[in-house]
């Protein structure tokens, strides 16, 4: 079965990078797609981001990656015969904000969405700390 993990990965983060030896480990080919999110400006170009998939996803088995900056998931999925996406979860806030959007993928085209917690070590991590930090970092 293909299954999808998108995310802005914006940086990749160890986090990221857990989620998706996890999933590798499920599914016979994950697609690790680097998607566009109007909502956010991103850091880094995609063309950036996709490389350092890439280089995460070395020697993980069924992994590849690519980028969608045009269109809705559920179109994104349907191009690509998936049928299933991938969702790191780090508590609560998490998972209220993906429900919906699961809840609406599958209405819209009958994609299913698997959910992966996060290490307890790792729940804290996210791609706009890490940015805040490194920002912080290189102004001193």
């Amino acid at each position: 079965m293909r299954a999808l993990y998108p995310g802005s990965f914006d940086p990749v983060t160890e986090g990221h990078q857990h989620v998706l030896r996890r999933a590798a480990s499920l599914f016979d080919e994950v697609v690790v797609c680097v998607m566009a999110n109007a909502s956010k400006t991103g850091r880094f170009p995609v063309a950036e981001r996709v490389e350092r998939l890439r280089t995460a996803a070395a020697g993980l088995v069924g992994v590849t990656v690519d980028a969608h900056t045009g269109g809705l998931l559920v179109d994104y999925c349907r191009q690509a015969g998936v049928g299933v996406v991938i969702r790191g979860v780090r508590d609560g806030r998490d998972l209220d904000h993906e429900m919906a959007m699961a809840r609406m993928n599958r209405e819209l085209a009958g994609i299913e969405t698997l959910f992966i917690a996060s290490e307890p070590d790792r729940a804290h991590i996210s791609s706009t700390l890490v940015t805040a930090v490194g920002r912080r970092l290189t102004a001193l």
